[in-house]
């Protein structure tokens, strides 16, 4: 997955999304923050490493970059050499600007960020499978402008959390639902800082889903 924090700013719920949807299929995830370039100010520059701190404690392999410089993807092109991979993110994030450069002769159109409304504008239209120059291959797919979870069965939620699932091993109850339950050790590890505030918020969004909707929240 590709995330940025300026330009656009990817929320960290669609981040958890993702990655849970990718537990639950066990699919391997590496999450790229790209546009680091951009990062001007002291406090966006903490906020990234926040983040990049917090995923790679989970066990996530993080990779931050700036495709347009072409600085992290030589660590990129490790991670996915031998590998099918697809390339996934809001719209704006720089996946076209990454395909070019893993894949030279790709010539993927580039697109462009709304000054209005900061967000992403979609140039890939399809999605695409091109083979990597070192060995591998990989997917690139449309900008995603929300990303909401199919067929989670809700007392299955939290195994697609690693740090929630390891620690739910401590709660009082087996059925505990991490939400209001005496003796849960997650509630007690979020309220030490144990387990982040957001990626616990992003738990209880998923929960708070109605399979039945057709339109999902615009994460």
């Amino acid at each position: 997955m590709v995330a940025t924090i300026v330009h656009p700013e990817t929320s960290t719920t669609f981040i958890d999304r993702f990655l849970a949807t990718a537990e639950a299929y066990q699919v391997p995830a590496v999450l790229a923050f790209n546009k680091v370039d951009l990062l001007i100010t002291k406090e966006s520059r903490e906020y990234l490493d926040e983040l990049m701190g917090l995923y790679e404690s989970i066990g996530y392999p993080v990779v931050a970059m700036s495709a347009a410089k072409g600085d992290g993807a030589d660590k990129l092109r490790e991670l996915l050499s031998g590998k099918m991979s697809l390339l996934s993110g809001n719209s704006g994030v720089g996946k076209s600007t990454i395909i070019n450069l893993l894949v030279p002769d790709a010539h993927v159109r580039v697109g462009d960020v709304s000054q209005t409304h900061h967000k992403g504008m979609h140039t890939t239209t399809f999605s695409e499978l091109l083979d990597l120059p070192g060995g591998g291959s990989i997917i690139d797919t449309p900008g995603v402008k929300a990303f909401g979870t199919i067929d989670f069965e809700k007392a299955q939620v939290a195994h697609y959390f690693p740090e929630i699932f390891r620690i739910s091993d401590d709660c009082r109850f087996n059925n505990c639902t991490h939400t209001h339950e005496p003796g849960c050790a997650v509630l007690d590890a979020v309220e030490r800082g144990d387990i982040a505030a957001t990626r616990f918020a992003s738990y209880l969004s998923i929960l708070d889903e109605d399979p039945t909707n057709k339109y999902r929240k615009p994460f």
